[in-house]
């Protein structure tokens, strides 16, 4: 099962929210979602024109040019550029590229910062999160809509952007109630069972290609007080994909 189908089989009617939407693999199916709202942020200039090409005629998709963290204001987006081409899958708000590899410079970007919690939402039921290692501040500012709305979250963390993110943001999402899970081989494990040196490693240059196999990084979060339930459906779709 994908980040996708996860999304489709526990889908909830109301606001679907879509971090780091790029130019909306995740945006328009979201959108097509019955009774579904979507709220994508995507801080990249170039990215979000053709995010806005794509999906700014649906009427139940909100657009923002704009970076979430734990605080409003504004921050630097570093992109690698890889012999001459920009890596905009790694554009990040939490560290820089300059001087990590001879074939890689860096383009760098003064974008709006946000708050999740700023938005007020009341019915938000799922969130995709892609930060690029700004997981956990994007996450401490939405810690009030978390407490109040319990969506289920996918999230892509890995090392090779933020050293023991796959700690820390499992922990803190702990603190509020969410239990994590990893899907391996059509199988949902909880995060206890994550071994990083075989199942996470991965070069932070973007120059350097190689990884581990398999390589983990989109974790699942369910809110405690309905994480068995949640389970019990994740895993009866999961079988009903095998042949």
């Amino acid at each position: 099962m994908d980040e996708l189908a996860f999304h489709r089989v526990l889908h909830r009617p109301g606001t679907l929210l879509d971090v780091g939407a790029h130019d909306g693999a995740f945006t328009l199916p979201l959108a097509r979602l019955p009774r579904s709202r979507v709220l994508a942020f995507e801080p990249l200039p170039a990215a979000f024109g053709r995010l806005r090409q794509a999906a700014g005629a649906l009427p139940n998709v909100e657009l923002r040019q704009e970076a979430l963290g734990d605080r409003h204001g504004e921050v630097t987006l570093a992109v690698p550029v890889l012999d001459g081409v920009a890596q905009e899958q790694w554009a990040s708000t939490a560290k820089g590229y300059a001087g990590l590899d001879v074939r890689v410079t860096e383009q760098r970007h003064t974008v709006p910062l946000r708050r999740l919690d700023e938005f007020g939402l009341t019915d938000l039921t799922a969130v995709k999160l892609d930060a690029e290692g700004a997981e956990y501040e994007v996450l401490r500012g939405a810690r009030e809509t978390l407490l109040r709305c319990r969506p289920v979250l996918s999230i892509e963390i890995e090392e090779r952007h933020r050293e023991g993110s796959t700690f820390a943001v499992p922990a803190y999402l702990d603190a509020l109630g969410y239990d994590a899970f990893f899907e391996f081989w059509g199988e949902w494990r909880p995060m206890a069972e994550f071994h990083r040196p075989t199942m996470q490693r991965a070069s932070p240059n973007p120059a350097v290609f190689a990884s581990s196999d398999p390589y983990i990084f989109v974790f699942y979060f369910l809110p405690r007080e309905a994480a068995a339930e949640m389970l019990a459906t994740l895993r009866a779709a999961e079988g009903a994909l095998r042949p």
